[in-house]
């Protein structure tokens, strides 16, 4: 029944009665006892019902079940997409090129907003510190996962130089606990603050210096994110274009491997994309670089096919860029 729902829905942008559901995919049930099982769906949240007298739409709790448990195979309209994929080379002079290119394909194959990330190197993670006084200097290296050390030289006040051995040792067990690169500032002791404090504010510059750029990224098809049905009120994606003016990488943010590369309305941490879904994927090049490949439009979308895209799009450039 969700499955249908689904389906039905995603074509036609009505919400869907149980008549319409066993004349459409020719369920072999009566009418009552799909209406029944619908009523089932619903009291799970996995669909809800507009207004009284209209049929059911799937809720972001169905798309999710949908996603993780009844997707069908993509098709035979992913296959040319791949298909025209192989006719695609680095013929253009730079990768901006190439990636324009690739994301203009995938809003035109599946007419939903596209976007794709340069490849960046993931942040370090913080693997040791270490401690130097030169006169009225402190000589900071972090020592990070990467096999790379950064070199802060710093003030320091005179007060906080007999601090210096017992701070590092802190973070030493702190590194150690944590075992993710992060200190827990708040557990720091009150006799460590002044020294404490210095060092919290030098890594917490170096670590923005090290963010990349949010502008990195190439996307196409806005046009066609405000051309949708569930977008027809501008103040509805007001925050997404402001988003995208601003950070449009933080569209696909790293980390969502538990969600199976399919982030469905409040599952985004950005709330700009509350009222959107995003299937995205991941692809690496040469130099331990990272980028993702992404798709965003409303939860109503066909997901089968915007992962096959999407995945398509990021193994090309993978074997493009390795």
């Amino acid at each position: 029944m969700l499955q249908a729902t689904v389906h039905h829905y995603v074509d036609t942008i009505e919400p869907v009665g149980s008549k319409t559901l066993v004349q459409r995919f020719g369920l072999k049930a009566s009418a009552a006892t799909v209406r029944s099982a619908m009523g089932a769906l619903e009291q799970r949240g996995l669909l809800t019902q507009p207004h009284t007298s209209a049929g059911r739409v799937p809720s972001p709790q169905g798309y999710r079940h949908y996603v993780d448990c009844l997707l069908p195979p993509p098709g035979s309209a992913a296959q040319h997409l791949e298909r025209e994929l192989t006719n695609l080379s680095l013929r253009w002079a730079a990768l901006d090129d190439l990636m324009w290119q690739l994301a203009r394909r995938l809003t035109d194959f599946t007419g939903l907003m596209s976007l794709i990330t340069r490849p960046a190197r993931p942040k370090p993670t913080l693997q040791a510190v270490r401690l130097v006084r030169s006169g009225d200097r402190l000589l900071v290296m972090l020592v990070e996962s990467s096999n790379q050390a950064s070199h802060l030289n710093l003030r320091l006040p005179h007060e906080a130089s007999n601090e210096l051995e017992a701070i590092e040792e802190w973070t030493r067990d702190q590194l150690a606990t944590t075992g993710n690169g992060s200190l827990d500032w708040s557990s720091l002791p009150p006799q460590l603050n002044l020294s404490g404090s210095l060092l919290r504010e030098a890594i917490h510059s170096h670590s923005q210096a090290q963010t990349p750029a949010e502008s990195d990224a190439v996307f196409h098809g806005m046009s066609r994110l405000l051309a949708q049905p569930e977008f027809s009120s501008s103040a509805s994606l007001q925050p997404l274009l402001e988003l995208m003016d601003t950070q449009p990488a933080a569209v696909v943010p790293v980390g969502n491997e538990q969600l199976g590369g399919v982030w469905i309305g409040a599952e985004h941490p950005k709330s700009a994309l509350e009222a959107c879904s995003v299937v995205q994927a991941t692809y690496h090049s040469s130099g331990e670089g990272i980028g993702q490949v992404a798709l965003v439009g409303p939860m109503r979308m066909a997901y089968a096919t915007a992962k096959a895209a999407v995945s398509s799009v990021a193994n090309h450039l993978e074997r493009l860029l390795c």
